[in-house]
């Protein structure tokens, strides 16, 4: 029966002249969805509404729904049906008819909404939703106006055409992803980082991503690990520009040269600069970590000062007064999780310290660093050089 879905929004209605702007992203982010959906669409813009409609007969509903819960920016889904011909018994008629085929059980109270666009309409929008309640009292009297808490709203909008719905499919919310600039994720394969990547494009921003990996150390596993999660993610944030840094040579002397229990704060710096550089080249204007204040030795305030401090560019860390509890259930909900707990190690978890520094003194970190003067700058050249770009799409 649905032909149409009206998408509703919620920020993007308070931008006042700038509205536009941000309307214009989330259709062309509707686009970008439905493409991975059969069927063919058309998306429009409407004085304060955007629609979807479905060109064929064939179209996949579920699929659709599906696809349009994961784009940032909508607030809500109403899949609706679409009267070309807005004449008032026309309209009543198709509105019974509407009711009929949704509610087999019609002992229930309503409230009819009306919204008149079209100021030609022979009735203005009260006029409509009172008429409208007498016509459906009439066509089925064990229904009851409620108009304070009802059971079911009927909304009946009058625009270019008529569209009827009463069934609303929350959204992911937020703004549409590119509509805030974009950033560098810094992408490992544990639960914490994918969430931060998806939560920080839920405000509009675009992500590439770095990974840091350390072969014979970390397996082609512990990549494809990161490469099926920045994956799973990107069919919330669209496409993902994934870095793939060689970390081996610059951890192994940073193990040999520098004192065991700063081994992580110094690793961490460096994969912060690396990160920083290919932000930088990549027009990024911030970094995104998935950090949670206390959760490891390498999150302390005293660690977080840290790893700050070898950046110009903001850090920016969604997760940071999280418990990881909430971490987890925000993983299982954007299917993560599962991904995320596979047995394939990453760098960061290869070379930790027994006793790792806590409460890191910034100014001893720096004096530990200058052990690696004489090798650090060929290192990450090599680094750079080696560089591996996979371009990830969401399937």
């Amino acid at each position: 029966m649905y032909k149409a879905f009206l998408i509703k929004y919620s920020e993007i209605g308070i931008k006042g002249k700038n509205r536009y702007i941000f309307e214009d992203a989330l259709v062309r982010n509707i686009e970008k969805a439905l493409t991975r959906v059969d069927g063919e669409f058309q998306v429009t813009k409407e004085q304060g509404r955007i629609f979807v409609e479905a060109l064929s007969d064939d179209y996949d509903y579920d699929e659709t729904c599906d696809a349009l819960t994961k784009v940032f920016g909508i607030a809500a889904i109403c899949p609706t049906e679409l009267v070309e011909d807005k004449s008032w018994d026309n309209v009543c008629k198709k509105v019974c008819e509407f009711v009929d085929r949704q509610y087999d059980d019609k002992n229930f109270t309503f409230k009819v909404m009306a919204k008149r666009s079209d100021k030609s309409y022979p009735l203005k929008s009260p006029e409509i939703g009172r008429e409208m309640g007498a016509v459906l009292l009439k066509a089925y009297p064990e229904m009851k106006v409620d108009v304070h808490k009802p059971e079911v709203y009927i909304t009946v909008e009058i625009r270019a055409h008529a569209y009827i719905y009463s069934k609303t499919i929350p959204g992911p919310g937020g703004m549409p992803v590119g509509s805030s600039g974009k950033a560098m994720l810094l992408l490992s394969g544990g639960i914490d980082s994918p969430v931060a990547g998806y939560m920080i494009s839920r405000r509009g921003v675009k992500i590439d991503a770095v990974y840091f990996h350390a072969p014979p150390y970390t397996s082609d596993r512990a990549k494809k690990k990161v490469v099926d999660l920045a994956r799973k993610i990107s069919v919330y944030t669209g496409s993902i520009k994934l870095h793939v840094i060689n970390f081996t040579e610059i951890q192994m002397a940073i193990y040999e040269k520098c004192p065991h229990d700063e081994l992580t704060i110094i690793m961490r710096r460096y994969m912060m600069r690396i990160a920083e550089k290919l932000a930088l080249e990549s027009d990024c204007l911030g970094l995104i970590t998935g950090e949670s204040i206390g959760q490891v030795a390498s999150q302390t305030m005293q660690s977080l000062r840290s790893t700050n401090e070898v950046c110009e560019l903001p850090v920016y860390r969604p997760l940071v007064a999280f418990d990881k509890q909430d971490i987890i259930e925000i993983s299982e909900k954007i299917d993560t999780f599962e991904t995320s707990i596979l047995p394939y190690e990453d760098c960061c978890t290869i070379f930790v310290a027994k006793h790792p520094v806590t409460k890191p003194n910034v100014s001893v970190i720096r004096k530990s660093e200058t052990k690696l003067e004489d090798v650090i700058d060929e290192m990450l050249e090599r680094a750079y050089e080696t560089e591996e770009i996979i371009e990830i799409e969401p399937e």
